[in-house]
Formats: structure tokens, sequence, C-alpha cells
């Protein structure tokens, strides 16, 4: 093997791992995302896992382009029914959510 090749290896490997590590940081945030909103909406967070359904090239707000990251969970108010929520992450962040919310009460002024 040509040092020119084993060097053409080692950067591949590095950007296989470098995208890796970024997936699976990606996976726990969304994990720690969707477990909080559950949590906070008093909803019971099925499965304890999030599942990646998407993954496209997006421009962030700083001009460079990065991946956008969907995922998915699954939640029950009651533990029969299911009902599906989705986050997307770019760079982290949260840009997008659906899925359980605090219920609130408005009160409403007779005027």
């Amino acid at each position: 093997m040509s040092p020119l090749s084993a060097l053409l290896w080692l950067i591949a490997g590095g950007a296989a791992f470098a995208y890796w590590n970024a997936a699976r940081a990606a996976a726990e945030r969304a994990g720690t995302l969707g477990r909080n909103a559950c949590k906070a909406a008093g909803v019971i967070w099925l499965d304890q896992s999030v599942h990646a359904n998407g993954l496209r090239l997006s421009r962030g707000e700083d001009g460079w382009l990065g991946f956008e990251r969907s995922f998915r969970f699954e939640y029950s108010y009651d533990g029969i029914d299911r009902h599906v929520g989705r986050l997307v992450l770019r760079k982290g962040k949260l840009v997008s959510f659906v899925g359980p919310v605090a219920p609130s009460v408005t009160p409403i002024n007779p005027d």
C-alpha cells in the first residue's frame, strides 16, 4: 500500500467517524428533547427512544451548509393510544417540533 492510498484511507475513516459521532450526538439530543417534552406535557414517552427518519443538507443561519436531521418518537396519553411526535435538529438546535404540549387554560374575559 502506497503512502498516498494509506493517507486517503485515513481521511475517509476520519470522515466516517466524524459523521457517526455527529449522528449519535444528534440522536441523544433528540432523545432528551422528546423525553422532556413528554414529561412537561404529562404524557407517556413510549419505547424510550427516538428514530432517525430524515437527513438533508440545509443552510444554517450563519450561511454554512450542514445536516438537518429529522427524528420521530411515540407517546401516549393513557397507555393505550399511540401518537407520533416529530422533531428536527440543525446543528444540535431544535428548529421544528410536533408533539405533546403542556395543557394550559386560557381565561375567558366576558366583555
